[in-house]
């Protein structure tokens, strides 16, 4: 069974930083990618930042200059450096990564999703 652990959240002012990090762990063969949505109060879900497994790494608009993402491939872990924060940043952020697993004959790969940890920008 494939977990997903997330930390890092928690409450900071408007211009303070966070790092967020995500864990994935059990039978896993690959990942790609692996990033973090968030959703805030009354909004759907959006892409934050993704990071693939050749090393590129994508990112909302939004975020661009102040976030960056980088993964740990031999932990199967993600992170998630958040700088400049805004009050428009508040949301709870999840992990997600599309991780591929089987046998030597068979492999699927499978969209997995963490519980989601809370990011509060205010003063």
């Amino acid at each position: 069974q494939v977990q997903l652990v997330e930390s890092g959240g928690g409450l900071v002012q408007p211009g303070g930083s966070l790092r967020l990090s995500c864990a994935a762990s059990g039978s896993i063969f690959s990942i790609n990618p692996m990033g973090w949505y968030r959703q805030a109060p009354g909004k759907e879900r959006e892409l934050v930042a993704s990071a693939f497994s050749d090393g590129s790494t994508n990112y909302a608009d939004s975020v661009k200059g102040r976030f960056t993402i980088s993964r740990d491939n031999a932990k199967n872990t993600v992170y998630l450096q958040m700088n400049s924060l805004k009050p428009e940043d508040t949301a709870v952020y999840y992990c997600h990564a599309r991780i591929t697993s089987g046998t030597t004959w068979y492999k699927r790969s499978v969209d997995y999703w963490g519980k989601g940890t809370l990011v509060t920008v205010s003063s």
